[in-house]
């Protein structure tokens, strides 16, 4: 019980530096979602069988407060888990270099299946440029060392972990 008031924690930490982070880069154009740096870093820390649930919690979280297609995130952020899972056996996630590039890739792949999946079930476009694309990536992989180090205190220990 112990592990998912952590995670709790945690998520809602993720909600408020999201929100902080959001509302501050807005004013000069640039998405960041550190929801996706969460699920990412959560997805390397938890067992498969936690982590799918986190990702698709987190999507779905953001989805309620998006205007433009439901499922979306929700969707986007199972894929994105899967992908940590495919690569987690290449990677090393304990570095921080593959931490970034990992949170970069796929905040890029995040921003461009968003919009393809927008673009093909509303018949609009949400595309807000390569400047909000690349900066908020590139902000994203800043952040994510900060949060791969906390989640990995934080959940290393307990059943829900890949360590346990």
């Amino acid at each position: 019980m112990w592990n998912f008031i952590k995670l709790f924690v945690a998520f809602i930490g993720a909600t408020v530096f999201h929100w902080a982070f959001a509302t501050a880069f807005a004013n000069i154009g640039i998405q960041v979602n550190v929801m996706l740096v969460f699920v990412v870093a959560a997805c390397t820390v938890l067992k498969p069988a936690y982590g799918f649930p986190i990702a698709f919690l987190c999507g779905l979280f953001l989805d309620f407060f998006g205007t433009k297609l439901f499922g979306n995130n929700a969707f986007t952020f199972c894929l994105l888990a899967t992908f940590v899972y495919m690569l987690s056996e290449r990677f090393d996630f304990e570095s921080i270099f593959p931490q970034m590039v990992t949170v970069f890739c796929l905040s890029v792949f995040a921003v461009l299946f968003n919009t393809l999946l927008i673009s093909v079930f509303t018949s609009s476009s949400m595309w807000q440029g390569f400047i909000s694309l690349l900066g908020g990536s590139v902000i994203n992989a800043l952040m994510a060392p900060v949060a791969f180090f906390i989640l990995r205190v934080m959940l290393s220990k307990g059943f829900i972990s890949k360590e346990a």
